[in-house]
């Protein structure tokens, strides 16, 4: 991308302010968070000169991102969830993991879909695609054993993106192998699994302490919670409960044998959505009105990521990265390899930002000739390749961290920042630990 110049000259690492900016008032209390991305954008656009009058060309643009791609997700998750609550299989679902699997309280609401999440991305290979299959199921269940959306959005990130660092075929994955040359396993067993383990662990408490201080603050609405008080669903509920069921499996098998993506979860959701409504024998037009009014609960994220674009873009556009970049870079400087290993995953975590992939290749060509001078062991290369391109989404506000707020209904900014800073400070002495025994 193109960097432009700043207003008065300021050095390029003042196109940080935004974020910083951003991340401020995310600690604020009764901060609407569409009215702070849309302030940062513009404060954005000021810094790179961009035409104030033709910020509509930014938006239109916006639409075909990836960003509103999730938002468009995010809102036919819930739409499917107010199909799931019409028809009263969320209610049912929720009755038989309680009574029939024995998840019957916050701890094993916690650990049971910290599973469900690892096991979907873990198949499909998507984060996005996958938590929002999972969501409008989770939801019910959570909301009834009294978790909020803010712990529900920590796990949804924490687990869930673990998801990616062992399944075999998911795209940061495939990448690693091609770039350090080693085996699938290899790279599991000395990358993808301790940073997952050590994920796992982190988010779990991180979850615990969460839900201890957001609840009574943060709370689903009486319309998610299932009544259980005497529940006995009905033949209509228990016929459309086992076509869910089926369908979403169903469908899932096809979406992992033919490797869909995230936009495919748009697809799984309108036709399940349809299947079960029919089921239910509801006529097609209350379910396309039950659909729609789930998705218009959403349309704040919708809006928020549709400006969040052109937000991150402007700072992309500064310069501040690289000129971040380039402050931590002498921090390798006639380094040995523990030394490298934790400075390149602080550079690619902090200094690097884009896709994770495409972070990985970066961070890659940037630091070859310093591997080979180093003869940093490939084992130890693969697990900097993972922190140094994974965790810059704990880092920062994006799409992963605000797209998983979004599937939980959570709002609240605060608590994912305290889970990706915990997890980053843990990673970072993990990598420093093996750079000194491999």
């Amino acid at each position: 991308m193109e960097t432009k110049e700043l207003i008065f000259g300021l050095p390029p690492i003042f196109g940080l302010l935004p974020l910083v900016v951003y991340i401020v008032l995310s600690f604020k209390k009764n901060t609407n968070p569409v009215v702070s991305v849309f302030l940062c954008a513009i404060l954005g656009a000021i810094l790179v000169q961009y035409p104030l009058m033709q910020f509509g060309n930014v938006l239109a643009k916006s639409l075909s991102s990836f960003l509103v791609l999730i938002g468009v997700i995010i809102m036919s998750g819930s739409g499917l969830g107010s199909v799931l609550n019409k028809t009263g299989v969320a209610p049912n679902i929720v009755n038989i993991m309680m009574t029939k699997i024995g998840v019957n309280s916050e701890k094993k609401a916690i650990i049971a879909t910290m599973i469900t999440s690892i096991s979907l991305v873990t198949l499909l290979g998507t984060m996005a695609g996958a938590n929002a299959i999972i969501a409008p199921i989770v939801i019910p269940l959570v909301a009834t054993m009294g978790l909020t959306p803010s712990a529900l959005a920590v796990i949804f990130q924490g687990a869930g993106q673990t998801g990616l660092f062992i399944g075999p075929f998911s795209p940061p994955m495939v990448t690693f192998i091609k770039l350090t040359g080693l085996s699938y396993g290899q790279v599991l067993l000395f990358a993808g699994l301790p940073v997952a383990v050590v994920m796992w662990i982190v988010t779990y408490f991180m979850a615990l302490h969460v839900q201890k201080k957001t609840k009574g603050i943060f709370s689903y609405g009486p319309e998610d919670i299932a009544k259980q008080e005497n529940y006995v669903p009905s033949e209509e509920t228990k016929r459309a409960t086992t076509v869910f069921l089926v369908s979403i499996i169903a469908l899932l098998a096809y979406g992992v044998a033919f490797k869909q993506g995230a936009a495919y979860a748009i697809f799984i959701m309108i036709l399940v959505s349809v299947c079960t409504g029919l089921a239910a024998k509801l006529s097609i037009h209350e379910i396309a009105d039950a659909f729609i009014a789930g998705m218009a609960k959403m349309m704040w994220m919708f809006m928020m990521f549709l400006l969040f674009d052109p937000f991150l873009n402007f700072v992309q556009e500064s310069g501040a990265f690289k000129e971040l970049f380039e402050m931590l870079k002498p921090l390798l400087q006639d380094s040995g390899q523990a030394i490298f290993a934790f400075a390149a995953s602080v550079i690619g975590v902090f200094g690097i930002n884009g896709a994770a992939v495409a972070q990985s290749v970066l961070i890659n060509t940037m630091f070859a000739d310093t591997v080979k001078e180093l003869s940093v062991d490939m084992r130890l290369w693969a697990m900097v390749l993972l922190v140094g391109s994974q965790l810059t989404s704990f880092a920062y506000p994006g799409v992963d961290m605000l797209g998983e707020m979004g599937l939980a209904r959570s709002q609240d900014l605060k608590s994912m920042l305290k889970l990706g800073y915990a997890i980053i400070v843990v990673i970072l002495i993990v990598v420093a630990i093996a750079g000194v025994l491999l």
